[in-house]
Formats: C-alpha cells, structure tokens, sequence
C-alpha cells in the first residue's frame, strides 16, 4: 500500500453499523437505584471488531444489551443502521433483532435435541426461510464444522459448540454481531478458536463484531477495545496487545490522582 493510499485509507470517515447518543440506563429507585450506564455516546463501526471491557459492574453487559435491544434503556437513543430501536414497537423490535442483528453468547444457547445444521439454521426456520445455501456452506467452511454437522451439542466439545452459535448467529448476515463473553467457557485452546474464528469473518467477509469481554488475551484479537468504568466510557485503544491492555485497565483501577 502506497503512503497515499495509506493516507487515504485513515482520513476516510469510518462508517457506524450501530450507534448509541446519551445512552443511560437505571435500575431501581430511591435508596435501592443503581446507574448502570451514564450519558454513554458511542458508535461500533462497520467492519470491525470491537471489544468492550471494563471491571465488574462498570457497565459493560448493559451496553452491549441495551445495543442489541435486549433491553429497554432509560434514556438516549440506540441505532442499529439508521433505526432508532427505542421508537420501535416490540414487533417491530423482534423482527429487527432477528434480521439484523446475531447474538452470541457465554452459555452458547444450543438446543440439544438438533444437529449442529439445524441449529445453525434455526433462527430462518422459525422466520418460515431458508437460509441462503451458498452463504451457509461459506459460514460452514469458515468456521470448520463440516464434519460435525449431523452431531448434537452432546457429542461436540465446548469449543465446537461455540462455533456452532457463532455460525447460527452469522448465517443470517446481520449488520452486527454481539458477544457476550462467548470464550468465557472455554478452555485457551478452544476460545482461541473462536476467537480466531471471528476475527476471520471480520477479515475476510467484513462481518462487524462487538464482544463484551474481561480477558485481555481475547481482546487481543480485535481492533479496537472500548473502557468502560462506572457506566461510562473512559478510555479506548486501538491495536491492542494483552500488555498494553492491562495497562489500561491497571491505569482504571486506581485511584484519582494516583
């Protein structure tokens, strides 16, 4: 790449898959109200894959389902695209969620009753489509199940399980794809995995992905690591390395003026 087209390339405005403006969140009221998100503004942009961290209760989970329109927010706006999920009506909301948006998360989700195919295929199944088989073989192959198709979450390690939850959250094509902790379950060896896993689709199909993580091993492998701290965004980094990401979140852990 030509230093003019390195120029060009970092001076383009990055486009937002989705998007959220004075974004807060409360639970509770009175002496029990906790402030789970304050005043957040932040866009998660297209094509690339975005990690979301924090220490416990500072807000980082909330921001991801209030993101996703897994839950309701208080205050603000939320935009998948050019929608503003929180002028939908739950229908409206449903459908959004079901043709635009993929979810993974820690637990995985699986039914065990279905083939790793059926329920990679689910979510169009229940939507009355089929999923489009060209693309179906090409998340297939990128996430290397083509052999375990016809097993049960049962007769599948963890690892292969979370790739089946990533395959059924892709197959879809949605604008963006949420993580919740999803190597949280497994072990270095499988998380690797699926981490390697998501970072290919972001390479090579241009797939957005937004995982919310504590690890900074698994940060790692994104492009960009958002901070939160007390439901606030403090602090981003971008090219992250496990070093310099505990660096940061060391740095968030102390006290003022430290």
């Amino acid at each position: 790449m030509t230093l003019a087209e390195t120029t060009a390339r970092e001076t383009t405005p990055r486009l937002a898959a989705a998007r959220v403006e004075g974004l807060s969140k409360v639970y509770g009221s009175g002496e029990t109200r906790v402030v789970a998100l304050d005043d957040v503004t932040l866009d998660l942009y297209a094509g690339e894959f975005t990690a979301i961290m924090g220490k416990s209760g500072s807000g980082k989970s909330t921001l991801m389902h209030c993101a996703a329109g897994l839950d309701e927010a208080s205050a603000g706006h939320v935009f998948v695209g050019d929608v503003d999920l929180t002028t939908l009506k739950e229908r409206a909301l449903t459908e959004l969620r079901r043709d635009r948006i993929g979810f993974v998360f820690q637990a995985f989700n699986l039914v065990p009753t279905l083939t790793a195919r059926e329920n990679i295929v689910l979510p169009a199944a229940i939507a009355g489509r089929e999923p489009d088989a060209a693309w179906f073989d090409e998340v297939v192959d990128t996430v290397g199940l083509r052999d375990r198709l016809g097993h049960r979450p049962s007769e599948m390690s963890g690892g292969q399980q979370q790739r089946v939850a990533c395959a059924r959250a892709l197959v879809g094509r949605p604008d963006i794809v949420f993580a919740d902790e999803p190597t949280g379950n497994l072990d270095s060896t499988s998380g690797a995995e699926v981490l390697g896993f998501l970072r290919r689709v972001v390479d090579t199909h241009g797939q957005t992905v937004v995982m919310v993580t504590h690890d900074p091993g698994a940060a790692s492998w994104t492009d960009r690591v958002v901070f939160l701290a007390d439901g606030k965004v403090v602090d981003e980094l971008r090219e992250p390395t496990p070093e310099l990401v505990l660096e940061k979140m060391a740095a968030l852990g102390r006290p003022v003026g430290a």
